[in-house]
């Protein structure tokens, strides 16, 4: 039978192992927590994009982006102000949070929740982002003195849910999300998706007329008539940008690889590492306008 002081030997033995273990994951863990930046696309561990906004930097995923690029555009082909996104915006924040959701509250859908039963349309016309938005402003303008009264209040007059005020939180967000959207910071937002996407996108062709298509249903312009748009006009904002950033959201719908504006140029792959996006484009003079492959 073994002497007491040699269980006890042993006892300490198990108890010194696990203590070293149990300090080697804590170590673990506190480093992991100290060095990974949910915002540092130098390690992004998953598809998402970026908005580059006047006053930070805020994450979207790939679904909310490509929400988001569409509200904004709609207002480009209503020749709206900037502050109709901003509204647009509270109000999508609140009631999907850019999500083109198939429920909600009875028989509410899509981006704002519209409901057939208060003939907002069909369901499967509220569920198209680009109806949806279009029914969303032409109440908006409606709405008297909408211009000059509180986000929340010219939100709810054109919801009217039960809780008007809730759309005033979303307001400091969507003022800098507009600003990015609706391009008046230029290359403000970019998208990356994970090599397997990115192989994939470079091993098919391009829907470089699908593309062009839906953004002529979006913004009321095809693209390829920018080089003549009056660029005192639309009034919502930089066209020519909010398109490319539309672009940027919808490439992996589209099997996009470049998107080249103004100079400037966007790769797909260049999110997979981490590379800075929107490099300078040598290869592409401003007059050629923008160009999708």
């Amino acid at each position: 039978m073994p002497s007491k002081r040699r269980r006890l030997s042993a006892f300490v033995k198990i108890l010194l192992a696990l203590t070293l273990v149990c300090g080697l994951l804590v170590a673990g863990a506190y480093y992991v927590l100290t060095t990974f930046d949910p915002l540092d696309t130098t390690s992004a561990p998953e598809p998402g994009c970026r908005l580059e906004m006047s006053d930070d930097r805020y994450p979207m995923e790939g679904a909310q982006a490509e929400s988001a690029a569409t509200v904004g555009g709609v207002a480009f082909s209503r020749d709206l102000p900037p502050e109709a996104v901003t509204v647009a915006y509270a109000t999508v924040w609140q009631e999907s949070a850019f999500y083109n959701v198939e429920y909600g509250d009875r028989d509410s859908l899509g981006l704002f929740q519209q409901r057939p039963s208060q003939e907002w349309g069909e369901p499967e016309e509220i569920l198209d982002p680009v109806f949806s938005s279009a029914s969303f402003y032409d109440e908006l303008v409606e709405v008297d003195g909408w211009e000059d009264v509180p986000v929340f209040e010219a939100a709810q007059a054109v919801q009217r849910s039960a809780d008007g005020y809730a759309y005033d939180q979303h307001e400091p967000l969507s003022e800098r999300m507009t600003e990015v959207f609706t391009g008046a910071l230029g290359p403000a937002l970019t998208c990356w998706y994970d090599a397997e996407t990115v192989e994939a996108t470079r091993a098919g062709d391009a829907d470089v007329e699908g593309a062009r298509e839906e953004m002529a249903r979006v913004f009321g312009t095809h693209p390829e008539d920018l080089p003549e748009v009056d660029p005192s006009r639309p009034r919502t904002g930089d066209l020519g940008w909010a398109m490319a950033l539309w672009a940027v959201a919808h490439a992996e719908e589209y099997g996009l690889t470049t998107v080249t504006y103004d100079g400037r140029q966007w790769r797909a792959s260049d999110g997979v590492d981490g590379a800075e996006a929107w490099s300078t484009a040598e290869d592409a003079s401003t007059e050629e306008g923008l160009l999708l492959r």
